[in-house]
This record gives C-alpha cells, sequence and structure tokens, in this order.
C-alpha cells in the first residue's frame, strides 16, 4: 500500500482547558475525496484549520507526502501544493475574472502563453465563458465562489482544502458546485468540510464524522449516515434528502 498523501498522529488543540481537537490520527490517500461533517463544535473546523496553517495545534503531527507540515504558516502550506478555500472567497474583487484566473494559472504554467491558454480553459469548465471581463466583485455569491474554485483548478494542486464551499447557495448552484468540485478532484485529492448533507451525498467517497473533538465514525455515506451513534450525536432524524430534491442543511 502506498503512503498517504495526508496523515496525522495524535493531532490536538485546546483551548481554556477544553480540548477542541484530541489526538486524531487521520489518512488520506492520493486521489481521495474526503468530507469532514459533525455537529456545532465537534472540532471538524478546527481541524481543517490546523491541516491549512491558520490554527497551530498543540499536540501532534501533521505530514503532507511525508514532510512535516504542522507548525508552518498558511502561506508556507500553500507553497508545497495544498490549495485552501475558506468560507470568504480568496478572490481579486479589484480584477475580472479572467485576470483572477490567469494570476492562479501562473503559478503552475511555465510561461505566460500557457497560463493565458489554462486561464481560458478554466473559464470554460467553471460555466463562466461569458463573464470572463465581468469585475468578480460585482458577482453574485454562487459566481465569486465559481472563480475562486476555477482559480484553484488553473494552480493545480496536490491536494484541495475546501471549507463549506457550497454555504448560501440555491439548489441549482449548490448542484454545480458539486460538479466543479467532481472535477477537482479528477486532477487533485481534496477535504471538504460541510454541513449540507444532500451536498455530501453528491460528492462523497468517503466520509469521516467528528464528535467532541474526535473521530466518531468513518466510511462510505450510506455507512455513515446508517451508524446508530451518528444518527444519536448529528442526524437525529432529520431526514437525508436525494440529490435531486432541496438540500437540507443539518
Amino acid at each position: 500500500m502506498s503512503a498517504p498523501l495526508l496523515q496525522t498522529r495524535r493531532l490536538g488543540v485546546s483551548f481554556g482547558g477544553v480540548h477542541a481537537v484530541r489526538e486524531v490520527d487521520f489518512d488520506l490517500a492520493e486521489g481521495e475525496l474526503r468530507c469532514l461533517i459533525g455537529p456545532n463544535g465537534a472540532g471538524k473546523s478546527t481541524f481543517f484549520k490546523m491541516l491549512s496553517g491558520q490554527q497551530l495545534p498543540d499536540r501532534g503531527e501533521v505530514f503532507f507526502r511525508g514532510r512535516r507540515i504542522s507548525g508552518l504558516a498558511a502561506h508556507q502550506i500553500a507553497r508545497l501544493g495544498i490549495g485552501i478555500k475558506t468560507q470568504v472567497p480568496s478572490v481579486f474583487d479589484g480584477l475580472d475574472v479572467l485576470q483572477n484566473l490567469h494570476l492562479a494559472a501562473l503559478r503552475a504554467q511555465p510561461s505566460e502563453r500557457a497560463a493565458r491558454a489554462e486561464a481560458h480553459a478554466v473559464l470554460e469548465r467553471v460555466g463562466l465563458a461569458g463573464r470572463g471581463d465581468a469585475r468578480v466583485g460585482e458577482l453574485a455569491h454562487g459566481q465569486r465562489q465559481w472563480v475562486e474554485l476555477g482559480m484553484i483548478l488553473a494552480s493545480r494542486p496536490a491536494l484541495v482544502l475546501l471549507d463549506e464551499p457550497a454555504a448560501g447557495m440555491t439548489h441549482h448552484e449548490v448542484r454545480k458546485t458539486a460538479a466543479l468540485i467532481r472535477e477537482i478532484n479528477r486532477a487533485s485529492t481534496v477535504v471538504v468540510v460541510e454541513h449540507d448533507m444532500a451536498f455530501i451525498r453528491m460528492i462523497a467517497g468517503r466520509v469521516t464524522v467528528f464528535n467532541r473533538g474526535e473521530v466518531l465514525a468513518e466510511g462510505s455515506f450510506d455507512d455513515v449516515v446508517s451508524d446508530p451513534r451518528v444518527r444519536d450525536a448529528y442526524l437525529g432524524n432529520k431526514p437525508i434528502h436525494s440529490s435531486n430534491q432541496e438540500t437540507d442543511h443539518a
């Protein structure tokens, strides 16, 4: 078996004596699409922030391709080939869509010409071909999110970390975002923190459930939603709608 792309060992952090994350062991394989779920305060977002360098751990380690990255700043982690999308889009509002994609493509392409070609190709792939010259700050919420996902596509990171990419979107936008994430997963390993269970059903290959700072369960979508421990801790009696129904925010 090949070594994990990303790995944590006994990773944890506490705030004021409260264990937000308790010594979590986590393995992520190359090419995987993993979703992190759990109730509010379960520790999943804090765990995500430790992977991306936004939060320093108190204990334990994070490894990326065998290299220890825990303790590095977020920009240092990004330079290793890890793309990060937070809940607030990190885009250049004063530039147009194509300029944003071009800047991202420059990180991965060998020349200016290649970067321009990649930017135009990604513009088509994210469904914004008619909005290339639109200023990003003037776009609707969902379109701004797609610009950032397009920037991730253009920069071709090995690992993509996405924090609630479907938040605040309409049902149509959610379905398109799911398709974009699957597109990103064709070339990159992906970790998604999300609350929307219908959205997770659309994209998840494997799901990790956090509760009280620990991993409660892990497996396929069907495995975790049928697990009595997960239902008691997180889902309760909420219905899990299919992908052709309106989304249910858990």
